[in-house]
């Protein structure tokens, strides 16, 4: 590189710096997908018609370049709730082809894989769909039906077994704790670590300003009321044939509150079991069955309403490449929930050992895949939104932002 080159970027890193309050962000190379929403953040910055639409907008205009770090963080503060896209006037057929949800999927897809752990597990984002999901599901349910054969004296263990409607008869609970608690403790430790490599690349880039109890109060209340898909004006999400819904926004609070339910039951059952000496099954009115069974349900109807509206979006909407690990996802979450709830109905049946180990091999499959498929858009979105209502509270570097 030549001394001219050199003090060119050298020009180039001081005004940047000066841009952010003083802080040198570093100047990474770029991928097509985080120019192109560079590219389309330079031309809303000058149009700023969606400027009340959502957090990707204020946080916009807070900005004069989009480097690499704002375009990932700008990427997953994005909903894609469609409503930007709706109404931009320089949307396809224009010749500037702004299209912000497609163009933040896609690099909401790459931050996933980048900043995966460990590294080399990364690609699997690209193969972690819908076929894989269910083959997964398929292949541990037969692992665990060879399991109960050979553990059971043969096929008679499968069905009509006198297991008195107890499953840790036929899997004993150390054995499930034994199975399930080291693939959990890897899913946190490698999302944690996914996040804060993401956290720590952002952070310059969002005012470098440590979080606030009252940054922390709002990002919590907008993560848990799914605030930033009401489309900006209380209406929700654009659906297939471009009028609002609010039903993507309630299928998301279905899912995500009946998950939590079911987690929560998991857990008040670990307490019974570790604190309190009290053994399983667990009946009704029980702590453990209320919240499985509400949770079941929820996520039941919650995943079944995101299945059929992610089958009819817009077109427009998102990035088609990553449809499979959406669905991927959801079929996996509805799986879980529905063998939940069929093994609760079929205790006392002949069919519980085989209910038994659909259920299992489902939640084995959910476990596994969670670390490299669409349930890191909830933390990286959830980091994103934290550090947007940490920014907001900082003085704006170019004063000419909307906040």
């Amino acid at each position: 590189m030549s001394i001219e080159s050199l003090q060119a970027l050298g020009q180039e890193a001081q005004s940047l710096a000066a841009g952010y309050g003083g802080k040198v962000i570093p100047i990474l190379p770029m991928s097509a997908a985080e120019d192109e929403v560079s590219r389309s953040m330079q031309i809303c910055n000058a149009c700023r018609y969606c400027e009340g639409f959502c957090a990707v907008f204020p946080a916009m205009t807070r900005r004069l370049e989009f480097l690499k770090a704002d375009v990932n963080y700008l990427a997953n503060l994005c909903h894609n709730c469609g409503a930007c896209l709706h109404a931009c006037q320089y949307a396809p057929p224009h010749e500037f082809a702004i299209n912000i949800p497609k163009a933040m999927a896609q690099v909401r897809g790459q931050t996933y894989i980048d900043y995966a752990w460990p590294p080399a597990l990364g690609q699997l984002y690209k193969r972690n769909g819908l076929t894989l999901s269910l083959a997964l599901v398929a292949a541990l349910t037969l692992f665990l039906v060879l399991g109960a054969v050979l553990q059971g004296g043969g096929l008679s263990a499968l069905w009509g077994a006198d297991l008195g409607a107890n499953f840790y008869n036929l899997f004993p609970h150390n054995l499930l704790v034994g199975m399930f608690a080291p693939v959990f403790v890897f899913v946190v430790f490698a999302l944690s670590m996914g996040v804060r490599r993401f956290w720590k690349d952002i952070k310059p880039a969002t005012s470098g300003a440590d979080v606030s109890s009252a940054a922390a109060t709002e990002a919590t209340s907008d993560v848990l009321r799914l605030k930033y898909l009401d489309g900006g004006h209380g209406e929700g999400c654009h659906n297939e044939d471009d009028a609002y819904t609010l039903r993507r926004r309630r299928c998301h609070h279905l899912t995500f509150y009946g998950f939590m339910m079911c987690f929560a039951a998991t857990s008040v059952a670990t307490l019974y079991h570790y604190v309190f000496g009290w053994a399983a099954p667990y009946d009704l009115p029980s702590l453990p069955k209320l919240l499985g069974g509400v949770g079941g349900v929820m996520l039941t109807l919650g995943t079944a309403g995101l299945w059929m509206l992610n089958r009819s979006r817009h077109p427009m909407h998102g990035d088609a490449k990553q449809k499979p690990m959406d669905l991927g996802f959801i079929a996996l979450l509805f799986l879980v929930a529905t063998s939940g709830l069929a093994l609760w109905w079929g205790r006392a049946t002949p069919a519980l050992a085989l209910l038994l180990c659909l259920h299992l091999g489902a939640v084995m499959a959910l476990f596994v895949t969670l670390p490299y498929g669409k349930f890191a858009h909830g933390v990286f979105r959830t980091a994103a939104l934290l550090r947007h209502t940490t920014e907001k509270r900082q003085p704006n570097p170019i004063g000419l932002g909307a906040d």
